[in-house]
């Protein structure tokens, strides 16, 4: 094995020198390696891009005219006789795992990922490796997901009993990922479904690639008894605003790992919160770590001190890194949202 790790945390992202690439690095670099399209994982900047290539309409979208290559699952290619490959996270579509090998060495990082099937991103796949690259944005054991199905019916009745009190439905969600997991599973036979600009816009990119039911976008021109019993699906930050205004009498709700903890819908001054991530519960984090064969575990954004602590206790060689990604933190960060999505 060689002296100096493969991949290393610096300034600028998680390095590889021998192929001079960062992965998904926070500050402009030369040459990136990029899991997925969330703004914290995939910046402007680079002179080159490199990622999975679902992904390519997606961070077009948001960062422009890049220069950018695309690759499919599993395909590998190599930078200065390092090898790299993408392997699917589950997170949202196009999300990637990146697999990199040198002289028998291999470690694979996850950016974020899921290991529940969400019909729209292709499954995760467990990587055997040696180094393991892991998020624990929720790694805690109280964080336990119900599955999709279950939290699916909850959201649809919900909506249905807003519906017969003449009350508008408005459920937020991320722009990217969480707001077309739940438009990919709203009943349009209740009612229809109204999308925030930031929304709308970022699902007409994703479209060509996954059957959505229709949407209708909200304008100036939306008329405030077109709402009443129909259900708006907007990004946190329009919560609060004066876009909303028009709705009333409407009946919030958030769909997030952190609706877990009533405190947090309390703070946000949700009425109703479904817990729906993107993200991998406690239980999920260990089953991912377990299939991949590593022995060595780096953890990153989220509980990382409380998770390395519980993995070193069952014999994992643990420790935590310091990154810029947040999680699913960015679900909460209204300023961010605004900022970067609308």
């Amino acid at each position: 094995m060689p002296s100096r790790p493969l991949l290393k945390f610096t300034e600028k992202g998680i390095y590889c020198a021998v192929a001079k690439v960062y992965l998904d690095p926070w500050k402009p670099v030369d040459k990136a390696i990029i899991t997925h399209g969330h703004a914290d994982h995939s910046r402007w900047g680079h002179k080159q891009y490199i990622t999975h290539h679902t992904n390519i309409p997606i961070i077009k979208h948001r960062l422009g005219d890049i220069n950018v290559t695309g690759k499919a699952y599993g395909e590998t290619f190599v930078i200065n006789n390092v090898t790299f490959s993408f392997h699917p996270a589950g997170h949202i579509i196009g999300s990637s795992q990146i697999r990199v090998e040198h002289k028998g060495e291999i470690w694979v990082f996850t950016g974020d990922y899921k290991v529940e099937n969400d019909g729209i991103s292709i499954p995760f796949e467990p990587i055997k490796c040696h180094t393991f690259i892991t998020e624990c944005t929720f790694g805690l054991p109280a964080f336990k997901w119900a599955s999709q199905k279950d939290v699916f019916n909850d959201i649809n009745n919900w909506w249905a009993e807003n519906k017969s009190e003449g009350k508008t439905s408005i459920l937020f969600g991320y722009s990217l990922g969480k707001a077309q997991r739940l438009l990919k599973y709203l009943n349009p036979e209740i009612g229809k479904i109204y999308t925030h600009g930031a929304i709308e816009n970022m699902t007409n990119v994703i479209r060509p690639m996954v059957s959505f039911p229709e949407t209708t976008l909200v304008t100036r021109e939306t008329k405030k008894e077109d709402f009443i019993g129909n259900i708006v699906i907007a990004p946190p930050s329009a919560h609060g605003s004066t876009w909303i205004r028009k709705m009333v009498p409407y009946v919030t709700a958030s769909a997030s790992g952190w609706m877990t903890f009533r405190g947090a819908r309390r703070r946000r001054a949700i009425d109703k919160g479904f817990v729906l991530s993107d993200h991998c519960d406690w239980d999920g984090l260990l089953t991912a770590i377990n299939e991949t064969g590593a022995t060595k575990i780096i953890t990153t954004h989220g509980y990382t001190e409380i998770f390395s602590k519980y993995l070193r206790e069952l014999g994992y060689d643990a420790r935590t890194e310091k990154t810029q990604y947040e999680g699913e933190l960015a679900e909460i960060d209204t300023k961010k949202e605004s900022e970067v999505l609308e």
